[in-house]
C-alpha cells in the first residue's frame, strides 16, 4: 500500500510486510539509507516469523486505551487511509468517536493492519520514547502498564501478546487489591458502626432504666398527692356546707335589709318630688324677676346703639378694617414654615415640637421607616417593625390630617412585600440599586417651593440634604416619643 500522506511511493522492489511497522522520522534526526540486502533480509524474516496472537480477548482497560488512541488519531488521517466503516465518524470529536465508534474502531484495528499501522505512526509522534523502548525490546519501568500494552498492541513488536496479557493481569491484580482494600475498609467501618450502635444501645438502656426509676418515683409521689388531695377535698366539702349555711342566713338578712331599703327609697322619692316642685316654683319666680331687669338693660343698650350710630353718621367714620390682633407679631397661617417653628424654644426630642410642625397647613411628613424602627425596636423582625410603625403613623395622620409618606429601603427585602397600606399613610419602597435616603431626597425635591415638608430621620447626611432642599429635618426619637404618647 502506498502512503500518500508521507511522500512518494517506495521502490517496487521493497514492498513492506503487512504487520511491519512503517518507519517514522524522529524530530531532528534524518534516517539514513539502509542497504537493499538488509531490507530484503528483514522483510523475509518478518514473513518467516510466526504470527503472535492473543490467547484471550483484549483486556477491557487496554481495549479502552487503544480505542482512545485511535479516536484521537482518526481525525488527522487522510480520507483514503480511513476504512469505509469509520468514515462516517471522521468528523466527530475524539470523545464522541470513542463513545459511538468504539466497537468499529476496535474491529478495524484488528482486521485491517494498514489502518493499525497508520495509528501506530501517530503513536510514534506522540510517545516516541515509549515506542523506541518497545521496538528495542525493553519496557520502561515507570511507564503505565496500560500505555505499554496499548502501544504493544498497535506496534506489534516481538512479544507484544505477552505484554498485553501481563498488562491485563496487572490491572486485574490492581482491581482485586483495590476491592480487597475497599472490603477491608468497609469491614472496619461496619465494625466501628457496630461498636457505636452497641454503645448507643447501652446508653439507651441505662437512660430507659433511669427514666423507669424516675417514673416509679413520680408515680409514688402522685399517689401521695392524690391522697392529700382527697383529704383536702373532704375538708373543702365540709367548708362548702358551712358556707352554704352562712349563705342562707345572709340571704335572709339581705331580704330583710332590702325591704327596709325599698321603704326608705319610696320615702326619699316622695321627698325628691316635693323638692322638685318647690324648685320649679322658685325658678318661675326668678324668671319673672329677671325679665324685668332684662327689659331695663335692653332699653339702655338700644339707647347706646342708636347714639353710636347717630355719631358715626354725623362724623362719617368708615368701618375699621384693622383689628388689634392684626398688629400682634406672630406667624400667620399659610405663611409659616417648619423652620419658623424651630425657633420657639422647644427641645429637639419634645413631642410638642412635632405637634407644632404637623399643625402647619398643608404640611407633608416624610418618614425614613427603617431608620425609625431600628432606633425604637431593632430586635423585631422587619415585617413586625413595618406593621408597628405604620399603625402608629395611621393614628397620627388621622389626628393631624397631615399628608404622611413612609419610605422603606427595598434592598433589605428578600421577596416582594404584599401589604395594604393603612388609611392616610403612603408607603413607598426604594427601587433596586437605590437607597431609601435617595428616594427621600427625590420626594422632597418633587414638592413645590414654599410647601412645608418635615423629614424624620436620624441620618445626618439625610438631614443635611433635605435641609438644603428647604425641608425641616427632625430626629427619629422625636417621632417615637410622639407615637408612644398616643
Amino acid at each position: 500500500m502506498v502512503d500518500t500522506a508521507r511522500g512518494p511511493a517506495e521502490p517496487q522492489g521493497h514492498p513492506p510486510a503487512v504487520d511491519e511497522a512503517v518507519p517514522v522520522q524522529v524530530a531532528g534526526v534524518e534516517p539514513g539509507p539502509e542497504p537493499e540486502t538488509a531490507a530484503q533480509d528483514d522483510a523475509e524474516a518478518a514473513v518467516d516469523a510466526p504470527v503472535e496472537q492473543l490467547d484471550r480477548p483484549l483486556p477491557e482497560g487496554v481495549r479502552r486505551r487503544v480505542v482512545g488512541i485511535a479516536a484521537d488519531a482518526l481525525g488527522g488521517l487522510p480520507a483514503a487511509d480511513v476504512p469505509a466503516s469509520l468514515r462516517q465518524y471522521a468528523k466527530f470529536t475524539p470523545a464522541r468517536r470513542a463513545k459511538y465508534a468504539g466497537t468499529a474502531l476496535a474491529a478495524a484495528l484488528e482486521s485491517e493492519p494498514p489502518f493499525r499501522l497508520r495509528i501506530a505512526d501517530r503513536l510514534r509522534l506522540g510517545q516516541p520514547e515509549l515506542v523506541r523502548a518497545l521496538e528495542s525490546g525493553s519496557v520502561p519501568g515507570a511507564a503505565d502498564p496500560m500505555d505499554v500494552a496499548a502501544a504493544a498492541y498497535l506496534l506489534r513488536p516481538a512479544g507484544w501478546a505477552r505484554l498485553v496479557a501481563e498488562a491485563g493481569e496487572q490491572v486485574e491484580r490492581a482491581g482485586a487489591e483495590g476491592a480487597a482494600a475497599e472490603a477491608a475498609r468497609l469491614v472496619e467501618k461496619l465494625q466501628e458502626e457496630l461498636a457505636e450502635v452497641r454503645s448507643q444501645a447501652r446508653a439507651d438502656l441505662d437512660r430507659q432504666r433511669a427514666d423507669a426509676e424516675g417514673v416509679r418515683r413520680e408515680a409514688e409521689s402522685l399517689r401521695k398527692r392524690v391522697r392529700s388531695l382527697e383529704s383536702d377535698t373532704r375538708r373543702a366539702q365540709a367548708e362548702a356546707r358551712k358556707l352554704q349555711t352562712e349563705l342562707e342566713a345572709a340571704r335572709a338578712s339581705a331580704g330583710t335589709e332590702r325591704n327596709a331599703a325599698e321603704g326608705e327609697a319610696r320615702r326619699l322619692r316622695h321627698r325628691i318630688s316635693e323638692l322638685e316642685t318647690a324648685l320649679e316654683a322658685g325658678r318661675r319666680s326668678a324668671r319673672e324677676g329677671r325679665s324685668i331687669e332684662d327689659m331695663r338693660l335692653r332699653l339702655l343698650l338700644d339707647t347706646v346703639l342708636h347714639s353710636a350710630q347717630g355719631l358715626q353718621r354725623e362724623l362719617a367714620l368708615p368701618v375699621s378694617q384693622i383689628r388689634p390682633a392684626d398688629l400682634v407679631d406672630a406667624v400667620v397661617p399659610g405663611s409659616a414654615s417648619p423652620n419658623d417653628v424651630a425657633r420657639r424654644g422647644l427641645a429637639e426630642d419634645d413631642p410638642a415640637l412635632l405637634d407644632q410642625l404637623l399643625a402647619i397647613p398643608q404640611v407633608h411628613l416624610v418618614v425614613d421607616g427603617y431608620n425609625v424602627t431600628k432606633t425604637g425596636y431593632p430586635t423585631l423582625p422587619l415585617e413586625q417593625q413595618r406593621i408597628r410603625l405604620l399603625g402608629g403613623l395611621a393614628m397620627l395622620a388621622q389626628r393631624t390630617q397631615a399628608e404622611v409618606t413612609c419610605v422603606f429601603d427595598g434592598q433589605d427585602l428578600d421577596v416582594p412585600v404584599i401589604m395594604a397600606p393603612p388609611r392616610g399613610v403612603r408607603v413607598r419602597f426604594s427601587r433596586t440599586g437605590e437607597t431609601a435616603d435617595e428616594l427621600i431626597r427625590r420626594l422632597v425635591r418633587a414638592e413645590p417651593q414654599g410647601r412645608p415638608v418635615v423629614v424624620v430621620s436620624a441620618d445626618k447626611e439625610v438631614a443635611e440634604g433635605v435641609r438644603k432642599a428647604g425641608a425641616r429635618p427632625v430626629a427619629s426619637v422625636l417621632l417615637l416619643n410622639r407615637l408612644s404618647r398616643s
